[in-house]
């Protein structure tokens, strides 16, 4: 395994550059009424968030691999000053109503950050949820498109989710639930998007390994493990340390963005969105699946795992009182589901198997549980990686696909 994984969900900065104007985070008042009588509008007021936000209660309420979010945060998630990439980013929050009921919804979004790196005039949409009905797409689609093509956007890139870190819809593997803070969608979505004139960008893909189904590291990274210390004894490997939290996330941030960087869509992470992650995952953290490698004493490459509190999610329905924030803190501690949720080394070390140290170390301290690792995403054409983790035994489940459509802006002058 010589290239670091692009499994980390850290949270993109998406954003304008030159010709396009940033604003603070508004919307527009204009309204789109089809045939159907589908008006798709922005949401204003407490009583459209709150059908925008509990829409997908209803919208899977027969489906078993749904597993609902933390409804508490996500009420308050696309709040100002709650959300570092709808702060600064110009965005519109928008529903499609039919009558008086939600039957879709969408944000579209343009920030800074992606389209100063990048050097391109990108538009983002994330929260993507809707009926099976390709009217009310859409009308949503359009919406949207109307009105990026305003701010100067000449391509739609999603989804892209700037509330939880999700990328992509799923495309193949609908038959188990999600990982904590990966995407789920019925089988049409992929339809939906297609219909509107969305291709193909990228495919993201997941892979597990599962010790209950006779998962074991082949016996060659063994030696392998073995050889590297021979030959490098100062590369030692620890554990997160939960009482210097804050500098070992600044060490995951730096290796991130040294290691990382050039990698498809990837900008570098800001400390505003470290914190963010730091504040999200702290109370399910668990030791033993953040590992760093060090060399005489200096991190040069970092995994992240994490225990899938959507199992305990799914069971409290995402709700935190009365009792469900104790569950949720003590429950993590017996999961046997984790998420291998980001891994990337310095560029000087690269090429060495440093990637391959961790995973041995995170399989080795959680494989006593009889524990279930799911990595994503791992993009399609990164086929190093990809040889890597099947090399390792890893079978791959799911694959999540980015879309995009490109757009002929409209002249705001």
């Amino acid at each position: 395994m010589e290239d670091p994984v692009v499994g980390h969900c850290l949270r993109t900065g998406l954003g304008l550059r030159s010709g396009i104007t940033a604003k603070p985070a508004s919307v527009d008042n204009d309204r789109m009424r089809t045939s159907y009588g589908i008006v798709t509008r922005p949401v204003a007021g407490p009583r459209d968030m709150k059908a925008f936000i509990r829409f997908p209660s209803s919208l899977y309420a027969s489906d078993p691999c749904w597993v609902p979010p933390i409804w508490a945060a996500e009420r308050t998630a696309y709040l100002p000053g709650r959300n570092a990439v709808l702060d600064r980013s110009d965005h519109a929050i928008l529903a499609a109503w039919s009558g008086d009921g939600i039957v879709g919804r969408i944000v579209a979004y343009v920030d800074p950050r992606f389209n100063d790196h990048f050097g391109t005039r990108t538009g983002f949409f994330g929260s993507f949820e809707c009926v099976d009905d390709p009217a009310v797409s859409a009308a949503l689609f359009a919406a949207a498109e109307t009105w990026f093509a305003a701010r100067g956007v000449d391509r739609v890139r999603g989804p892209i989710n700037p509330v939880a870190e999700c990328w992509g819809l799923l495309v193949d593997g609908f038959d188990a639930p999600p990982v904590y803070l990966s995407p789920y969608n019925p089988p049409y979505y992929g339809a939906l998007a297609e219909a509107a004139g969305y291709g193909r960008v990228k495919d993201l893909l997941v892979y597990e390994a599962d010790t209950a189904k006779g998962y074991e590291i082949p016996e060659r990274f063994r030696r392998f493990e073995t050889m590297l210390a021979v030959r490098r004894p100062s590369l030692t490997t620890r554990t997160i340390d939960p009482r210097h939290i804050d500098r070992d996330a600044e060490y995951i941030r730096s290796i991130l963005n040294a290691g990382v960087d050039g990698n498809w869509g990837y900008v570098p992470v800001e400390r505003d969105e470290m914190a963010a992650v730091v504040r999200d995952l702290k109370p399910i953290l668990d030791p033993a699946a953040v590992w760093f490698v060090e060399d005489d004493g200096v991190p040069v490459a970092c995994c992240l795992g994490f225990p899938d509190v959507n199992v305990i999610l799914e069971e409290i329905g995402g709700r935190l009182f009365p009792t469900g924030a104790l569950r949720l803190l003590f429950g993590a501690r017996r999961l046997h589901d984790y998420r291998l949720w980001g891994l990337a080394v310095l560029p000087k070390y690269q090429g060495l198997g440093l990637d391959v140290l961790m995973y041995l170390r995170l399989s080795d301290a959680l494989a006593r549980r009889g524990v279930r690792m799911e990595a994503n995403y791992i993009l399609e054409d990164n086929l190093r990686i990809r040889n890597a983790l099947e090399k390792l035994g890893m079978s791959r489940i799911k694959t999540y696909r980015v879309y995009e459509k490109a757009l002929r802006a409209i002249d705001a002058s």
